[in-house]
């Protein structure tokens, strides 16, 4: 950002030394990148008007002019064809010194004696792309009122430094003269002149009379201000506003145009101005683009725009893309007679990625980009209607049209003094901290030890304490700031809960053989079919991926068992004889949290292929379940998983809470995928798993006294399930049942078609004494009594 010392003056009263009031600007924030002087190498150049002007004797394309430098007269010889007699112009005479190193002497030229130069803006240093139109290719012509002999680098305000600027993102307040102003103000201790804007609605023309209206279809233009000008007289902009926009890198066009680029410099509000003859059915609408719709832009191109577009319209069509560029058949020409200037607030979200995909920067964009304060688009506009009477541009019509739904008012952030002094390692006084806000336009009062400050509305930046205490510090000077050692209690890290039950469920993987898989949490949908699942299966239902990389990404994973899969598919293809691998991983819901977001659950999978079998999985999945702390374990045989073989799969229950399923893959789905050996996979929700273990297990000593074991086989009902067995027999085994498990399932020769014979091991045992058979003979007696009558079963007796 290029900022016009002569134009920081109007609002501060600035220090002699520019480069000592640099340094405080910079110490404060706002990274001074360079310090301009436009006046280096000139000399001697002064304001001269041509009195009178005849041809060259000698010479066909010169001009002899008589030149009035102020008291004395001059003959100087020129080529230049813009020239006329009463032009002001800048001459610089004998002597004189003008950009690059040239001196001017008086010379001869076809036999008359020239004495100086007219000089062109070019000539004096001004860059080609900040030159009007007009005077790209001749002598600068200046006002009539410019008095005679006078300093052209003083009426050009040549002589006062030009501040380039690092502003950054998260201050699109200081993209502007004001906002400088303020910044420059608080950093230097100096005074602020800040002079309120008045509106003199001069016109006879009421504005709703004249305009049919603004109709605002979209939520993405929170404010949207317009004001009318008439008896519009379309001319150059005085010398002044021309000084500063040239200084700031701007290029004058006219003195309407100029004054919107001039108030968007001022007060960072970009501006736009609309010929009402040129806007169809004298309407504005603000709305989404439709996709594929066109427009051209003032920059003569056409562009092809999508439905994430903001656009302004007429009537009949598009007359703007907001925020970035006008449309080419809406601009100010030299007879434009009424004009709607345009202040706007634009979500910075769609101004951005609109300019991006339209490849258009422009110094609006750059700025609606960064998020801009609603407020400041009436007061912009009303600074152009304010400066269009002053300079006799143009007269205000009665009035205005105001799209302001959701009010932005000024907040409240408390922040306690001595908090702030904390932080900062200082001792500001309260008083000291007040006046430190107060200079940055931030209203604050005092509650004992609490500042109450009132954010204005263009400081978005400003939400909590640690901002107050940034903004204190900044303007006292960090490098005004005591070093100081750190302080602060030492804690002892750890780790959660969960973290160190996940540790040792992998350390107790780990040492059974298995190693560890990691896995991308994106899936296609299309492994859904490899693992079988149906059409209507919940587990189908994933949050899909905005952006995805591909096909085979585009959803978030509900379950680990496809991924897991692929990796065996992958080994089997490699010729591995066999993979034994575990994953923790997030699987994620379509529901969502209380934060709006897909809800996460943490899963562990286990699955091999090789050597073990079925059971082996069981007991890998038990033995984890054990170590965890975990008891009442059971494993419940199921049917309808369509991944698993119908035989061969189990859902593993903790209490009466089922925690997940495990089982053979199908016949089906291991030809499907072409592998040549059956794979075994559990998956567990480890969430519910952490919620049961017990992070401090307490181990029994070792038995004193023997136990007493019974051995008992049961013919039963082939369906009948063992578990419903071990189930019974824990219930009713007492306080001296230890254990029980199935020691041997027998069907074949000796026992009945649509049987089995289940047989349990039966351990008592007695903390404090040897136990005695009399004092389980009727316990035992009461287990086979309520095995018999209650699973229609039957002792073996051989």
């Amino acid at each position: 950002m290029l900022l016009p010392k002569s134009w920081l003056e109007k609002y501060v009263e600035l220090p002699a030394d520019t480069r000592t009031m640099c340094d405080e600007i910079t110490a404060t924030g706002n990274h001074v990148e360079s310090i301009i002087d436009r006046s280096k190498g000139l000399e001697g150049v002064v304001v001269g008007k041509i009195l009178k002007i005849e041809p060259h004797p000698n010479a066909d394309k010169l001009v002899v002019c008589q030149i009035d430098v102020g008291g004395e007269e001059k003959q100087i010889l020129t080529a230049a064809k813009n020239v006329f007699e009463g032009a002001v112009v800048p001459v610089a005479l004998d002597g004189a010194k003008l950009v690059g190193g040239m001196k001017i002497k008086e010379t001869k030229m076809r036999g008359l004696p020239s004495e100086g130069m007219m000089c062109s803006l070019e000539e004096v240093g001004m860059d080609t792309s900040v030159i009007p139109k007009d005077a790209r290719d001749g002598i600068h012509i200046l006002p009539d009122d410019v008095p005679l002999g006078s300093d052209y680098v003083k009426v050009l305000e040549l002589d006062k430094e030009v501040i380039e600027l690092e502003i950054t993102p998260n201050r699109p307040d200081c993209l502007s003269v004001r906002g400088m102003a303020v910044e420059t103000a608080a950093s230097t201790n100096s005074a602020l002149k800040e002079n309120a804007v008045t509106v003199t609605e001069n016109s006879d023309v009421a504005m709703k009379d004249a305009f049919n209206g603004l109709n605002v279809e979209t939520e993405n233009a929170p404010r949207f201000y317009l004001r009318m000008l008439t008896d519009v007289e379309v001319k150059p902009s005085p010398l002044w506003m021309q000084n500063d926009l040239m200084a700031a890198g701007v290029r004058p066009i006219n003195n309407i145009v100029d004054l919107t680029n001039y108030v968007m410099l001022e007060y960072g509000q970009p501006l736009h101005a609309y010929d009402l003859e040129h806007l169809k059915g004298k309407e504005i609408h603000v709305r989404m683009a439709k996709d594929k719709e066109k427009m051209h832009t003032l920059d003569g191109n056409e562009h092809i725009l999508c439905e994430d577009d903001i656009v302004i319209a007429d009537k009949e069509g598009i007359i703007g893309l907001a925020g970035v560029m006008g449309g080419d058949i809406s601009g100010v020409s030299e007879t434009t007679a009424t004009v709607i200037l345009e202040g706007a607030n634009f979500d910075a979200d769609h101004i951005r990625k609109t300019s991006k995909r339209q490849a258009l920067r422009s110094e609006a964009s750059s700025r609606f980009e960064k998020g801009l304060d609603p407020n400041m688009a009436k007061e912009a506009v009303d600074r152009v209607c304010e400066l269009a009477v002053e300079i006799g541009a143009a007269k205000v019509a009665k009035g205005c049209f105001d799209h302001y739904p959701k009010e932005v008012t000024p907040w409240t952030v408390d922040a306690k003094v001595s908090r702030i002094n904390a932080l900062l390692g200082t001792e500001i006084s309260v008083e000291g901290m007040v006046k430190i806000l107060d200079s940055l336009l931030i209203p604050t009062t005092l509650d004992g030890d609490m500042l109450h400050a009132t954010i204005p509305t263009f400081r978005g930046d400003l939400h909590i304490w640690e901002d107050l205490a940034e903004e204190v510090g900044r303007i006292y000077g960090f490098g005004n700031i005591t070093p100081q050692p750190l302080k602060g209690t030492l804690t002892r890290g750890g780790k959660s809960l969960f973290r160190r039950v996940q540790k040792r469920a992998e350390d107790v993987l780990l040492a059974a053989g298995f190693d560890e898989f990691m896995t991308y949490s994106f899936m296609g949908p299309s492994a859904f079919d490899r693992i079988q699942l149906a059409a209507d299966d919940p587990l189908r239902e994933a949050v899909k991926i905005s952006n995805p990389l591909g096909e085979e990404y585009s959803i978030m994973r509900t379950t680990l068992l496809p991924n897991m899969l692929d990796i065996f598919v992958k080994n089997m293809s490699y010729k591995n004889p066999s993979a034994y691998g575990f994953e923790f991983g997030n699987v994620f819901s379509v529901d969502k949290d209380a934060d709006g977001l897909p809800k996460e659950y943490m899963k562990l999978a286990i699955g091999f292929y090789g050597e073990e079998d079925f059971y082996y999985l069981k007991k890998t999945v038990a033995t984890v379940l054990k170590r965890l702390g975990i008891y009442g374990v059971r494993f419940v045989q199921v049917q309808d998983f369509p991944l698993f073989h119908k035989g061969r799969q189990a859902e593993v229950y903790i209490e009466d809470e089922c925690i997940g399923r495990f089982g053979c893959i199908h016949p089906k789905a291991q030809a499907d995928l072409g592998m040549k050996q059956p794979v075994y996979m559990a998956e567990l929700d480890f969430s519910k798993i952490v919620e049961k273990a017990k992070d401090i297990i307490i181990y029994k000593p070792i038995a004193r006294f023997p136990s007493i074991e019974r051995d008992l086989a049961f013919i039963v009902d082939k369906k009948l399930a063992a578990q419903d067995l071990l189930d019974y027999v824990e219930k009713e085994g007492g306080e001296l049942l230890e254990s029980v498990a199935v020691f041997d399932v027998y069907f074949g020769k000796g026992i009945e078609e649509g049987k089995k014979s289940i047989a349990l091991k039966l351990a008592f045992r007695h903390a404090d004494r040897t136990l005695k058979e009399s004092e389980i003979a009727h316990i035992v007696d009461g287990i086979i009594e309520g095995i018999e009558g209650q699973f229609n079963a039957k002792l073996r007796s051989e």
